[in-house]
């Protein structure tokens, strides 16, 4: 058991990642909570991965979920619960108590919806919680030169939300966000296949054809899956091949909202900083920027360098773990 006293929370839609001063990234499991509804009190049966594998697979008792939608809290208590026993798993419950905890969140929430992230931590047993953007979170892990006085932008593409951001001096001086992501997708190909085939297929089946052979533009090498689903004709188990071309066909609508949201924060940037950004370049973070040629599109797009960071998934949670190491936020009690 961890015993930790500074610790960075990257609680996402799609996963949850703790990052520890001094130890780094101890934490990557899915944002996902199974809980035995039948009793009058629902009790977490399993939370992370050992959920996941429940989803579409649970008894009439139990319930697997994912606690936060579209970026935001959707089940407070769930949340809570789920956001608990992760930290149980890694770090001593005694020294959380104590600890001083760094949340990210999306950026553009309401009060509301920002203080239900707080009163989370809180409920999960930290005393001490700060609060720092996502989008600022990640151009810090991505090692971008946020204090210094040229601007510099971030696309982060997360489960529930894609955000973009345009920083300089420390502080994001425009923003965009579309409660667009990998969750989008993973829906809008399962609608597809529904409707083209009549063939319905569960989140993980989507989302395994999305990381498997989607793509936001055409590329080289591009095959076919073959997928296990129900029959909505007669009911019965069925199976079939779904082509890469018809994955990028039925995310393509998300994938160009995500370039949209990109334009749109270009077209709010002062000049000075969007000729920085011209010259530099844009910069995708979040779990979202691997998907296939989404850089690409961008870049077409725009007529901008685009790049994908170095482990876009874990941009978030290590901006926030450095903020840790040189203790620049100030805590909320």
């Amino acid at each position: 058991m961890l015993f930790a006293r500074d610790i960075a929370i990257d609680l996402g839609t799609a996963n949850t990642l703790v990052y520890v001063k001094g130890k780094g990234i101890i934490m990557n499991e899915p944002s996902v909570v199974a809980v035995d509804i039948k009793s009058e009190n629902p009790k977490v049966v399993a939370v992370g991965g050992e959920a996941k594998v429940m989803i579409g697979r649970t008894p009439g008792s139990i319930a697997a979920k994912k606690p936060l939608k579209g970026g935001v809290i959707a089940d407070y208590e769930m949340t809570a619960d789920m956001l608990r026993a992760l930290i149980a798993k890694v770090v001593s419950g005694s020294l959380f108590t104590r600890a001083r905890v760094i949340l990210t969140v999306p950026s553009g929430l309401t009060e509301v919806e920002s203080r239900a992230f707080h009163n989370a931590a809180r409920s999960a047993g930290a005393r001490y919680v700060s609060i720092i953007e996502e989008p600022m979170a990640s151009a810090i892990g991505a090692g971008l030169p946020v204090s210094e006085p040229v601007g510099s932008m971030v696309v982060n593409v997360g489960g529930g939300t894609s955000e973009v951001a345009v920083i300089s001096l420390g502080d994001i001086v425009t923003s965009n966000s579309v409660r667009i992501g990998g969750d989008a997708m993973d829906e809008a190909i399962i609608a597809y296949i529904r409707k083209k085939h009549q063939l319905l297929i569960g989140e993980r089946t989507a989302e395994e054809l999305k990381i498997k052979i989607g793509s936001a533009v055409p590329y080289d090498g591009e095959g076919a899956m073959d997928i296990k689903g129900r029959n909505l004709v007669d009911g019965l188990p069925k199976n079939t091949e779904i082509t890469s071309d018809e994955v990028r066909s039925a995310i393509s609508d998300a994938v160009n909202q995500i370039a949209d949201t990109v334009c749109e924060t270009l077209e709010k940037t002062p000049p000075e900083l969007a000729s920085d950004i011209m010259d530099r370049g844009i910069v995708l973070t979040g779990g979202g920027a691997l998907l296939r040629g989404l850089d690409k599109l961008i870049s077409d797009r725009t007529k901008i360098d685009v790049r994908v960071s170095d482990n876009p998934r874990e941009c978030t949670v290590v901006g926030a773990g450095k903020c840790l190491e040189v203790s620049v936020l100030n805590i909320n009690r």
